[in-house]
């Protein structure tokens, strides 16, 4: 039997993987311990920022870490969604390890995390945490924090809920600015020892208004809310279609488990259950008025950049940007999703300034993955990289050292009671490296997916049954097999 099934039954042991292991702290190896910084943008997509390439979105603040720092290209999400995702980005875990495995309201579980910013707290750096935690609906405090300000939930663009100070109560205004102005505040405020700012963004997630039985409501569509003086900015732009954009599960040969599960949501019920929540194709509407949202986030990059320029801190303090996962604009028949394993999803935008380390302009062609967050601060920082964490530290790639890593990554996604139905039943666990990715859909084993990235980078044609590719594919497998037992402590 393949190893994918005998993992997904076994007992998990306690066992390390992959991360770069200290008996005690280690020096810093950008010399004196540096603040930390970072910066988790919801949805975005790794290519939804000026230098990436977006035709009109102006992103100055974003662009600057690009240039000034280290853009990591072939970043990717250990899994597409928010709440697991950001339980690997804060444990260096995946979700089979950390328990995360979905966005289910898992409030007591994320209170025993095992987190990069306790074990920095444990190590001398002041703490705090700002923004989306997402990990249940429960806004309160989580352990290895010093300083905390959570929204409930998905949270309020417009007039949002916070729970700060000890209680929860309503703030007027704007969320992404309410939150950058809580980080200048607490850059601003008086420090005897390096500090982490956690700042996890709202945007660029839609508002949607829900049902009292918790489903959304067909007649209010999800929506994209830009700052009141962003609105409109971008109202009579287009933005150019990927190849792999398609109009119907008809035009999806090759993906019959996806296009099995798109004809599911064409059907009448779903229909008239989401409305207009659907939104076919994601609409130039959405793309504008998510691109209007980015603006308020780069300016309040900017913000913290000038914040920490004014104490003389901007140099001696790492900044990494990131996402929680991608977003489909209508590639392979997707929208309002970004769950399943295509590459609008599972790339991530991931950027790293850190003047004494990374060298300006640092372009990182390696695969790295959002479990490989925890390790890299927790090195820089000086900071005891535990066995329990199984990413690795991205310092050698800084250092244009790629020696011995890694040469293929997973992403992992589990199935739920969600609000889109059709997906119920789209587990799947994928292995990619430089030039393939291989898609094995656990509740439909006989659809796998297999696809030559440096010949079809849109994954337009599936390789799984071409009698030339059987070696790939027997590599691939037997490679995920391998990937999954380690994500779940059962490799050697």
């Amino acid at each position: 039997m393949w190893p994918i099934r005998v993992a997904l039954v076994a007992v998990v042991l306690a066992t390390g993987c992959q991360g770069q292991r200290s008996e005690g702290p280690p020096e810093a190896p950008g010399g004196p311990r540096p603040n930390v910084v970072v910066i988790v943008v919801d949805d975005l997509r790794w290519d939804e920022f000026g230098a990436a390439g977006h035709p009109y979105l102006r992103t100055p603040n974003i662009d600057r870490l690009a240039a000034e720092g280290a853009w990591l290209t072939n970043a990717f999400h250990a899994v597409p969604l928010c709440s697991p995702n950001r339980a690997s980005l804060l444990t260096g875990q995946y979700p089979s390890r950390h328990g995360i495995i979905d966005n289910v309201a898992r409030n007591l579980a994320s209170h025993g995390l095992q987190t990069f910013p306790a074990t920095l707290q444990e190590h001398g750096y002041e703490t705090a945490f700002i923004g989306k935690w997402h990990m249940g609906n429960d806004p309160t405090p989580r352990p290895g924090f010093d300083y905390w300000v959570a929204l409930p939930g998905q949270g309020r663009t417009v007039d949002p809920l916070l729970y700060e100070d000890g209680s929860l109560h309503e703030v007027p205004g704007y969320v992404t600015d309410i939150l950058t102005d809580r980080a200048v505040g607490f850059i601003n405020r008086p420090h005897d020892r390096p500090f982490l700012l956690y700042l996890a963004h709202k945007a660029v997630h839609p508002d949607a208004r829900q049902l009292d039985d918790g489903s959304l409501d067909p007649d209010h569509p999800s929506r994209y809310i830009p700052a009141p003086r962003h609105a409109g900015r971008y109202e009579r732009e287009v933005f150019p279609r990927r190849p792999n954009v398609v109009a119907s599960p008809g035009d999806l040969a090759g993906k019959p488990a996806l296009q099995r599960a798109l004809t599911a949501r064409a059907s009448e019920a779903i229909t008239r259950a989401f409305g207009a929540t659907l939104d076919p194709g994601t609409s130039e509407e959405s793309i504008r008025r998510r691109a209007e949202m980015v603006l308020a986030v780069d300016e309040g990059l900017g913000r913290i950049l000038d914040a920490l320029a004014a104490q003389g801190a901007l140099d001696r303090t790492m900044i990494v940007l990131t996402s929680d996962n991608g977003y489909f604009f209508g590639e392979h028949g997707l929208s309002l999703e970004r769950r399943l394993p295509y590459e609008e999803s599972i790339r991530n935008a991931l950027l790293v300034r850190y003047p004494p380390l990374v060298p300006a302009g640092r372009r990182v062609p390696e695969l790295v993955t959002s479990v490989d967050l925890a390790p890299t601060v927790l090195e820089v920082a000086g900071a005891p990289i535990g066995n329990h964490i199984q990413g690795r530290s991205l310092v050698p790639l800084f250092r244009n050292d790629a020696r011995d890593w890694r040469r293929s990554l997973l992403v992992e996604f589990y199935t739920y009671e969600n609000p889109m139905p059709w997906l119920v039943d789209m587990d799947y666990r994928a292995v990619r490296t430089d030039r393939y990715k291989y898609i094995h859909w656990m509740h439909h084993p006989d659809l796998d997916e297999l696809y030559d990235l440096e010949t079809d980078p849109y994954e337009l044609r599936n390789l799984v049954d071409d009698p030339g590719s059987a070696g790939v594919r027997g590599e691939l497998r037997a490679e995920l097999g391998r990937l999954v037992l380690e994500a779940m402590g059962l490799g050697g």
